[in-house]
C-alpha cells in the first residue's frame, strides 16, 4: 500500500546546505522516484560507489530526508527510503545566507534535470516504441502575470500529484518510474 502524501518544509538553512550536493539530490530523487533501495542499488543508478552512497545516505538522515526502510532488512545491507513525498522550501528565509543555498541547490537540481535527460536520450533506442512515442521535451513561451504563474503552477502541481510514484496504489499495470521535470522563470532576457 503506498504512503500518504507527507510534504515536509524545510525553513532551516543547515538542512537546505545538505541537500545542495550532486550525490545527494541524486540520491533523494532516485528514492523519491523508484521507492526503497539499498546504497550499492543507489549507487548504480546515480554513478557513485556505494561507499560514497552510504556516506552520503547518513548525511541525508541526520537532516530527516531519508530513512531505513524497516520492512525490507536483509540483515546485510538495509533500503534506505525518501522519509517524505515531497519538500515545500517555499518557506525558506529572504537572508542572504538562506538565499544562496537556495539557489546553488536549484542549480545542482538543474545539473541533475540535465544529467536524468541526457542519460534517458542514450538509452532511447533501446526502449520500447510506446516509452519512446510517449517521452516528451517540450518547451513553451509564456506571456503571464506573477499571479498567472503561481495559479499555473498550483494548477500544474494539483494536476500531477494523484500519480507520484510514493503515495499512487492505483497504477495499472506495465506502469514505470517517469520523470517529470517543470520550470518556470522570468526569461532571463526579458525586459
Amino acid at each position: 500500500m503506498a504512503r500518504p502524501e507527507n510534504r515536509r518544509e524545510v525553513r532551516d538553512v543547515r538542512m537546505l546546505s545538505a541537500l545542495a550536493h550532486p550525490v545527494r539530490t541524486a540520491l533523494l530523487s532516485h528514492l523519491m522516484a523508484v521507492g526503497p533501495r539499498t546504497a550499492s542499488e543507489c549507487a548504480e543508478a546515480v554513478g557513485a560507489s556505494p561507499s560514497n552512497c552510504s556516506w552520503h545516505l547518513r548525511q541525508l538522515e541526520k537532516f530527516g530526508f531519508v530513512e531505513r526502510a524497516e520492512d525490507a532488512a536483509d540483515g546485510r545491507e538495509r533500503p534506505w527510503r525518501a522519509a517524505a513525498t515531497g519538500f515545500d522550501f517555499s518557506q525558506i528565509a529572504a537572508e542572504p545566507a538562506a538565499r544562496g543555498a537556495l539557489q546553488t541547490f536549484a542549480a545542482i537540481r538543474l545539473d541533475e534535470e540535465n544529467r536524468l535527460a541526457r542519460a534517458y536520450l542514450r538509452g532511447e533506442d533501446d526502449l520500447p516504441e510506446e516509452w519512446r512515442r510517449s517521452a516528451d521535451l517540450s518547451t513553451y513561451g509564456l506571456l503571464l502575470t506573477p499571479a498567472e504563474l503561481l495559479e499555473l503552477s498550483a494548477r500544474l502541481d494539483a494536476a500531477i500529484r494523484p500519480y507520484l510514484a510514493a503515495t499512487r496504489d492505483d497504477a495499472p499495470a506495465g506502469a514505470r518510474p517517469v520523470h517529470l521535470f517543470l520550470s518556470a522563470f522570468l526569461r532571463p532576457d526579458a525586459s
